[in-house]
């Protein structure tokens, strides 16, 4: 479990992994303290945590209820996308975008990457991007405003390519790892802690056309898994937040 990298089930992972699980994720705070009571979270540690994540920028309070920031709509849009990707037929084409906008600062240089690792294009070398031009998705201004994208075919062997591109062993090594140990968790704060970590491992997932992957990549079957659990514990929520 601890090559999981798991992060530790805290008052505030509670919190935002459920809002981020919920559509719309907008939770009355007495919701949010019975889920709390679900993992044995005091109402006291929830209401500060909440208190907390207001004050952070994290979540906004309305009427008594608590949503997500737009910063971390874009989170869960994020996440959504990454266990139902949309993808379209691969004809060989590749995406390549190449920075192409001078003397930039540091604060859009960090922005740039992180829109570049969310479109699931990797880096082959400084200032250029690329990846199977099999998703849709739409652009971002900080992608669009700094990069110039083009269209093309590697000479070398695709699967090669996208081998030394992204570390595909090791990704299909840790998803079949949490995919065997959700479906083996007994207790519902194992099955949340790893579930957590799933969807965290399936942002990073570059969604490859089938010919390039490895066989028996577990993409699908930890999505599958991660399907379940958010299937049972929306079950569990609806007995829970009965009025």
């Amino acid at each position: 479990m601890d090559t999981l990298h798991l992060r530790p089930l805290t008052a505030r992972s509670v919190v935002l992994s459920t809002l981020l699980g919920v559509h719309p994720p907008r939770l009355a705070a007495r919701h949010l303290v019975r889920v709390g009571d679900l993992f044995g979270i005091a109402e006291g540690t929830i209401r500060v945590a909440l208190s907390r994540m207001v004050t952070a920028g994290d979540l906004v309070q309305t009427d008594g209820k608590y949503a997500l920031t737009d910063r971390l709509l874009r989170r869960q849009a994020r996440q959504d996308e990454s266990r139902r990707p949309r993808t379209r037929p691969w004809d060989g084409t590749w995406e390549i975008a190449i920075i192409t906008a001078e003397r930039r600062p540091a604060a859009d240089r960090a922005a740039l990457r992180q829109a570049m690792s969310a479109l699931r294009l990797a880096e082959l070398r400084e200032g250029t991007w690329l990846r199977p031009a099999n998703l849709d998705r739409p652009r971002s201004e900080t992608v669009v405003r700094q990069c110039t994208f083009l269209a093309g075919r590697p000479e070398q062997d695709p699967a090669v390519l996208a081998r030394a591109l992204w570390d595909l062993d090791g990704w299909a090594a840790t998803a079949e790892a949490l995919r065997a140990s959700l479906a083996r968790a007994g207790t519902i704060a194992e099955r949340f802690t790893l579930a957590a970590a799933a969807l965290r491992h399936l942002l990073r997932d570059p969604i490859l056309p089938p010919a390039l992957l490895p066989p028996g990549w577990p993409g699908d079957a930890l999505r599958a898994g991660y399907e379940r659990f958010e299937t049972d514990f929306a079950r569990l929520l609806t007995i829970e937040l009965r009025p």
